[in-house]
């Protein structure tokens, strides 16, 4: 019989504000990944600009467990590239799972997906689902409060994480660190108790998102109005430039009529907070 998968990966959303590197949470938007032993190698993608050879990141990823000669890959997404929600992540999460479901490798799939990715957050997020806390080998995972949901506005123009990646500076003051340890503690609490006063306060940061403002400024524009147009908070998803605006299920109707008109140069999205993570059926 020839083994045949279709794996299916969350977005996912890094950072959460204050939480630089250490938190993340998945979101309802996936990749596909189908192999199928066919005897030849081909790859097809439905994503413009990814590439349809060995190069492809599904293809890296499963050939750091296993050689793809004879196989097949159909790549399918609606995860939205260089835009801050991923899409790396679940390519890497998706070849990896294909190849140890596969061949029953028993992989440590979170430590090859941390070093292909290069960082732990949204590799967490789209393995695990939920919300996750990246602290050292062993995140741990939680799920979303049951009233909470999202909406993106993603802007037109493509921030490379290398960029987001460089305006970081190698240290920042203590008042900061401290600041973002508060708010992202703010955070978890007010996730864990599905508090909503406490998810606002929490989101407020003092390390990557202002330093990464001319990178992305009408993101940061649209993150400056998100109480007063109606969302619990905002923040800059992962690397940028996509916006993702916290809010109670109630408001998220209101929510999505005003970033229509107020943001009407970005793409517009409603998104849960996914409990799912990384998914493999056999075929």
């Amino acid at each position: 019989m020839r083994r045949h998968r279709v794996v299916r990966v969350p977005a996912s959303s890094a950072n959460l504000g204050p939480g630089y590197d250490a938190l993340a949470a998945a979101l309802s938007l996936n990749l596909e990944l189908e192999v199928e032993e066919t005897g030849e190698f081909f790859v097809h993608s439905d994503v413009e600009g990814v590439a349809s050879d060995r190069s492809n990141l599904c293809v890296r990823a499963f050939e750091a467990r296993q050689p793809a000669d004879g196989l097949t890959f159909h790549v399918r997404s609606e995860i939205p590239v260089c835009a801050g929600l991923g899409s790396s992540a679940a390519a890497i999460v998706a070849g990896l799972c294909a190849a140890d479901h596969m061949y029953e490798l028993d992989a440590p799939l979170f430590e090859l997906a941390r070093e292909l990715e290069g960082h732990p957050d949204n590799v967490a997020a789209a393995l695990m689902g939920g919300f996750v806390v990246c602290a050292g080998s062993d995140p741990v995972r939680f799920d979303p409060p049951p009233g909470l949901e999202a909406v993106l506005a993603i802007p037109p123009h493509q921030v490379p994480t290398e960029e987001a990646r460089a305006a970081m500076p190698s240290d920042v003051p203590l008042t900061e660190a401290v600041d973002n340890v508060a708010h992202a503690s703010l955070l978890v609490l007010g996730l864990a108790h599905d508090d909503f006063s406490l998810i606002g306060r929490g989101l407020h940061d003092r390390l990557h998102q202002e330093r990464r403002r001319e990178l992305y400024p009408r993101s940061m524009e649209l993150i400056d109005r998100a109480e007063s147009l109606g969302a619990v908070g905002a923040t800059i998803s992962g690397a940028g430039p996509a916006v993702l605006f916290w809010c109670h299920w109630q408001q998220t109707g209101t929510l999505m009529e005003r970033l229509k008109t107020e943001a009407s140069d970005s793409s517009v999205r409603r998104v849960q907070f996914a409990p799912g993570g990384a998914d493999v059926r056999a075929l």
